[in-house]
């Protein structure tokens, strides 16, 4: 057995199984909204700066167009966003949130952090420990894109 190629020994292994369990830990947060975590990502995008191209979007979430449109047509139906034409170039899809997708923000500060504050509250991690990890995050996605 070469050692680098030992499960204990990867990275993207932690990385991964980090990844899933977070995601599972938001789930019972973003259901009382309504969504799915994906849309959560696109909310967060749109709760920054409102009227966005999709492309921007999925730029903003390293992902593809054809990744993010099928979430915006889901956010669409769900009354959160409505997309239209861009009044310069009819070719891009402008992305807006509705007052039910503004809505959300305020539903969603008062129960993710302290939902997601108190599931992490075990884990010895303190915020200057965040912070380097959200530093460290962007050298490797960075690197790799």
């Amino acid at each position: 057995m070469h050692d680098e190629l030992r499960l204990d020994n990867q990275v993207c292994f932690r990385l991964y199984t980090a990844s899933r369990l977070i995601i599972q830990a938001y789930t019972p947060f973003l259901s009382k909204l309504g969504i799915t975590y994906p849309q959560y990502l696109v909310l967060m995008v749109l709760w920054e700066q409102d009227q966005l191209p999709v492309n921007d979007i999925a730029h903003r979430l390293h992902l593809e167009t054809n990744t993010v449109t099928p979430l915006l047509q889901r956010m669409e139906k769900q009354g959160i966003v409505v997309r239209q034409r861009g009044e310069t170039d009819k070719r891009q899809q402008i992305v807006s949130l509705t007052d039910k997708g503004r809505t959300m923000e305020e539903e969603a500060v008062r129960i993710i952090p302290e939902g997601m504050g108190k599931r992490l509250a075990p884990c010895p991690l303190k915020l200057d420990d965040y912070t380097t990890l959200n530093q460290d995050l962007d050298n490797i996605i960075n690197t790799l894109k």
